[in-house]
């Protein structure tokens, strides 16, 4: 079986290895191929990494006359494969020019895929997410055909279905993974019931042994701490509003992000109009081992999602016993129960945000009380090592 990737490794998805190594563990033969390079350089890549990124095929680091070679060989030999890829290219993008180009890249990335696949006597692909990666695994399984199939995370694959082409990739699946029940119902919207005995709730999970609880004692000021990309559904500007509303209110407390993205250089420039420079804190992009050691030293997590699968780091936040604020979107209530495992608010509004934050600010046993809440949830129901037996079980179930 093949993993196939939009970018492994990345800082950013280190669930990606810990799900491919678990199952390898499990007795799973697994490749993996990639259409970037990681986001780091080798070098500075952990050695587990490094090894992962030797033995990823990168469809985006083939030598240009290899990879034209490799073209021409599946015109020249299996013509039935380019006739069957360019029928199934023929029919994405419709009249619209920008997609149509976009679609032929993605076809000659799955010839190629294909290729590499067919010369190592691979014959089934899954990919995370239902965006471009997909589009290519769906097109290199028309071209050549071997099964595919998908995990979906979401939610950025329900607000872009038709450019995501996603009832057609449900259709042709073998079998779909979903992370939450609330992903499996978004899925069920856009095929026929038919289709939806194929799509099977497997939740993520973190590995409560490395993520335990870190003993320190509270001292102002409290450590707010927010892990994820800073992109505009994390919320993130919410977050800050909020926490602006508790300094102006006298509360000792400091704000740290861990994360990069598009949003960094306006949530710097808000943090120093409302002269928070010297209480919030932009650490950018971490690897793992930072991240939990940053995690380890916080009182509170906050997380303003405005859209979410089910957010990796809250579980991680979560199994450390760290009590969390997030916001009752998509799979969120699935994994916090507001008042039981944390605390939940609207998303959008800075005034349920900064008033769930002071409760836990101005009392300790509440934060004490959700954080084993949520660690004990965490235990109980996002355990990697059950979660990858589960995965496991319904791959050999599907896969047979």
């Amino acid at each position: 079986m093949v993993y196939f990737l939009s970018r492994y490794p990345a800082v950013s998805h280190t669930f990606f290895l810990k799900e491919i190594l678990g199952l390898r563990e499990l007795g799973f033969e697994i490749e993996t191929a990639s259409v970037n390079p990681p986001d780091r350089p080798t070098s500075k890549l952990p050695p587990i990494e490094a090894a992962e990124a030797r033995n990823t095929y990168y469809l985006k680091q083939i030598d240009v006359w290899l990879g034209l070679g490799s073209l021409v060989a599946v015109t020249l030999v299996r013509t039935g494969v380019m006739l069957r890829a360019l029928k199934a290219m023929a029919t994405l993008g419709h009249w619209d020019l920008s997609r149509r180009l976009y679609a032929f890249f993605y076809m000659v990335e799955a010839l190629l895929l294909g290729h590499w696949m067919h010369q190592r006597g691979l014959r089934h692909l899954h990919v995370h997410f239902g965006g471009s990666v997909s589009t290519v695994a769906m097109l290199a399984a028309e071209a050549w055909g071997f099964d595919y199939s998908m995990t979906i995370h979401g939610p950025e694959e329900f607000f872009e279905v038709e450019h995501c082409y996603l009832p057609r990739k449900i259709e042709k699946a073998k079998f779909i993974f979903c992370i939450s029940d609330f992903c499996r119902s978004q899925l069920m919207k856009y095929c026929d019931p038919d289709h939806w005995d194929k799509m099977h709730v497997v939740r993520l999970g973190v590995d409560t042994d490395e993520f335990e609880p870190v003993s320190h004692e509270a001292k102002l000021p409290l450590q707010i701490i927010c892990v994820g990309r800073l992109v505009a559904a994390k919320g993130q500007h919410i977050l800050l509003q909020a926490f602006s509303h508790l300094r102006s209110k006298g509360h000792a407390v400091h704000l740290t992000y861990i994360g990069d993205g598009p949003a960094r250089s306006s949530l710097e420039r808000e943090a120093a109009e409302h002269v928070l420079g010297g209480h919030v804190t932009f650490c950018g992009a971490l690897n793992h081992d930072q991240t939990r050691e940053q995690m380890a030293k916080a009182d509170i997590f906050a997380l303003a999602s405005f859209a979410e699968g089910i957010p990796v780091a809250l579980m991680e936040a979560m199994a450390m016993g760290i009590p969390c604020v997030s916001t009752s979107v998509a799979g969120i209530p699935e994994l916090i129960q507001d008042k039981v495992d944390g605390l939940l608010v609207p998303p959008s509004s800075v005034e349920s945000f900064a008033s769930a934050i002071e409760s836990l600010v101005l009392d300790q046993a509440l934060r004490k009380r959700l954080g084993a809440s949520g660690r004990a949830h965490v235990v109980e129901h996002y355990n990697l090592a059950v979660n990858l037996n589960l995965l496991a079980s319904h791959f050999e179930r599907c896969l047979a």
